[in-house]
């Protein structure tokens, strides 16, 4: 069974917040479940589906009650943790259940405070006490795979902190964004060394915040008031180091997701108009350019170099709200903001400085777990219809 057209998204909303010290994690998610309700002009009554991952207070079956929904018309609850790409996955598995008929109007709520509070625990994997004696942290593995990316094949800093400054160059016209200022691959390679060879700036932001969507039927979506977009394609997949057996931190579970995305689809990489990519580093998204298919292997740093990334100047306009690199990355998972930017593109509703003229169809994708070692990925084309 296909997907393609099966479902719309018919309402999104990103918390403006970035510092919460006032509000609980659950009230988050209910702030931005109103939201995405709001804008889609429907009634908290009308949710049958629900969709949450570990970010969640509880887990889903607390969130149901807290967030007030119809207990006796909900009949579809999901609580897939895959990290930062849950929320892709969850669209793909929304549509996978309105397809079905197990549900006609799907909520998908994500929330956070890693300023305020605890970060959410890893799932660690059964490997995880092999690799804690060496003191593995995020930052030092993705570290190591823009350290064999660079011996491999010849990708520098400064290629890396184009995607820094292409991200930076769109913040400054999101008001929310918590780092707005434009900056250069001089300031990305004077800043701080974390994890050699990332400098600070090839880090993401740490951020409070959330976001939700409404994913229905094309019957509902075409009644409401909302410019329609439409999924039609979607893939997700897993890597892991498989106790070092053929390693590779070259490429991640996106070498699978994409082209199972783009298939289903009907289109290749050469249609994107826009693309949401995580980045939850720079090297996340040089990775994912690659293995997505917009540039062959390796090629991924001529690729992003001298402003290829920006919008009304580059071939491939990507995060143009900011990212994770500037604007918004709540908890440990950015794949929420992606979609929510991506259907902005596609309704025509992101800032005119950043609008992409003629966005019909926009791809967005996110990785959950650490590159270097176990992860998942996911992947979803959206139409303007």
């Amino acid at each position: 069974m296909t997907i393609k057209g099966k479902a719309y998204i018919a309402g999104i909303y990103e918390h403006p917040t970035r510092h919460a010290p006032d509000k609980s994690t659950a009230q988050l998610h209910a702030e931005v479940a109103k939201g995405a309700i709001e804008d889609a002009g429907i009634s908290k009554d009308d949710v049958d589906g629900y969709f949450c991952a570990g970010d969640a207070p509880g887990g889903a079956w607390p969130m149901v009650d807290y967030l007030g929904l119809n207990t006796k018309k909900l009949r579809h609850v999901d609580s897939t943790e895959t990290g930062g790409c849950s929320y892709i996955i969850h669209l793909g598995h929304a549509a996978e259940a309105i397809a079905a008929g197990k549900c006609s109007i799907a909520l998908v709520t994500l929330a956070g405070k890693p300023r305020t509070g605890a970060m959410p625990p890893r799932a660690a994997g059964a490997e995880a006490d092999f690799e804690s004696a060496y003191g593995a942290t995020t930052h030092n593995a993705y570290g190591m795979c823009a350290m064999r990316h660079m011996h491999d094949y010849g990708t520098t800093s400064e290629q890396l902190a184009w995607i820094k400054v292409a991200a930076s160059h769109h913040a400054q016209y999101n008001p929310h964004a918590m780092l707005k200022d434009v900056v250069t691959v001089e300031d990305v390679l004077n800043s701080p060394m974390i994890s050699d060879p990332l400098h600070r700036m090839d880090c993401c932001v740490v951020s409070d915040g959330g976001g939700a969507l409404i994913v229905t039927t094309p019957e509902i979506a075409r009644s409401l008031k909302k410019p329609l977009v439409r999924l039609i394609g979607h893939g997700e997949a897993m890597k892991g180091p498989r106790g070092g057996k053929d390693l590779d931190l070259t490429y991640s579970a996106g070498v699978w997701s994409g082209p199972r995305a783009f298939e289903e689809a009907g289109i290749t990489p050469k249609d994107i108009k826009y693309a949401s990519i995580y980045d939850s580093f720079t090297i996340t998204v040089l990775m994912q350019l690659e293995d997505l298919g917009f540039c062959k292997k390796g090629e991924g740093g001529k690729f992003v170099a001298d402003g290829n990334l920006i919008s009304g100047v580059g071939k491939l306009p990507f995060n143009t709200d900011g990212g994770g690199l500037c604007s918004n990355h709540p908890v440990n998972r950015g794949g929420m903001t992606k979609i929510i930017e991506a259907v902005r593109q596609l309704r025509g509703e992101a800032h005119p400085k950043v609008q992409v003229k003629n966005c019909d169809l926009a791809i967005a994708h996110g990785t959950g777990g650490l590159l270097g070692v176990r992860h998942a990925a996911s992947t979803a084309i959206l139409e303007r219809v």
